[in-house]
């Protein structure tokens, strides 16, 4: 049954929200998983705080041109396709998509959309091996903390340790008078 012109109007809100939204949308292949697998990775995405979404091509592209945002090309959306939207991480939908497609020849990135530009194929698998924020902030505390705590040991206390890092630093960089 053809849809009417009222259900198509809503679907397109539905879909411009989602852009609005997601910090970042992969567009994926899926075909051939069963059921239960597509419930999988459903269930998989939204625990990352992504969302699959199957809509049709020229609702994306018309979403996406409201938007003013890059339209996803046919070649990029050949055959049926699943828009992943990332909300939490930008990364973390296609994260979740390429370590489901490991296990799952049927998934496949096919490209997408970040920060207004069109990804390709290569550009979201790219994507996907990024660490995630999490990740990343738990090595950067940990780049930060390494020192001070190499330092911080050789004297009684943390934050005696921590003033004395700064001190010698600032000598370091204070230009020698003549």
């Amino acid at each position: 049954m053809a849809l009417t012109k009222q259900q198509k109007s809503a679907q397109l809100q539905e879909m411009k929200e989602k852009l609005t939204k997601a910090s970042s949308v992969i567009f994926a292949h899926y075909i051939g998983l069963t059921v239960s697998e597509v419930s999988d990775l459903r269930r998989k995405l939204k625990e990352s705080g992504a969302e699959m979404k199957v809509a049709k091509k020229t609702l994306m592209k018309l979403a996406a041109k409201e938007l003013s945002l890059p339209a996803p090309t046919d070649e990029l959306m050949e055959g049926p396709v699943a828009c992943i939207f990332s909300y939490s991480d930008p990364v973390s939908g296609a994260q979740t998509a390429f370590t489901y497609a490991k296990d799952h020849q049927q998934v496949s990135l096919l490209g997408g959309i970040f920060e207004g530009k069109l990804l390709s194929k290569s550009d979201a698998k790219a994507l996907a091996t990024i660490p995630g924020r999490p990740v990343l902030l738990a090595t950067f505390a940990g780049m930060i903390r390494s020192p001070l705590v190499s330092f911080a040991s050789m004297c009684t206390s943390p934050l005696n340790g921590f003033a004395r890092l700064l001190r010698e630093i600032a000598k370091k960089k204070q230009p020698a008078i003549a």
